[in-house]
């Protein structure tokens, strides 16, 4: 691994630790060059899963799209920023889990999960990322999904 100081590639791995979610291992680094100290990450990597749009095109996933659509459905609601990142995680997590060995899902299974993850934390951002993810066009849709969330409490 190259010093980020400078640039050589003789280094000397002090302590190696897992992260708390046990997904990546933390590495403290000592340059046998400068003596500059720095970290490294690793992780494993996956093959890309691939999401099949509706209108039949394929996308690499990218969690960062869901995060946009999470974090705008859940403006200016009181959310703590963690149960945001459980949520994002638990998204993710089951994406590659339904994806399987095949490494695809469609766009429609990563929309109906994030709504299964949203509902518990938050049941207004729930109907708001479903008016957008759903494409409600008129007000009678909003009604039929806030009363079918009133059913089921």
């Amino acid at each position: 691994m190259k010093c980020p100081r400078c640039q050589i590639d003789k280094d000397k791995v002090l302590e190696s630790r897992s992260t708390k979610e046990g997904a990546q291992v933390r590495r403290r680094r000592l340059c046998l060059n400068c003596g500059h100290r720095f970290t490294s990450y690793e992780r494993i990597e996956e093959r890309p899963v691939i999401v099949i749009k509706k209108d039949g095109r394929h996308q690499p996933f990218d969690i960062s799209k869901v995060e946009r659509g999470i974090m705008t459905c859940t403006e200016k609601l009181d959310i703590d920023p963690k149960d945001i990142d459980t949520i994002l995680r638990n998204i993710e997590d089951r994406v590659f889990e339904l994806a399987g060995p095949k490494n695809t899902i469609t766009s429609q299974e990563v929309g109906e999960e994030t709504l299964r993850q949203l509902y518990p934390v938050s049941p207004v951002a729930y109907v708001r990322f479903a008016s957008v993810y759903r494409a409600f066009d008129d007000l009678d849709q909003f009604i039929k999904e806030i009363e079918s969330l009133a059913q089921d409490k």
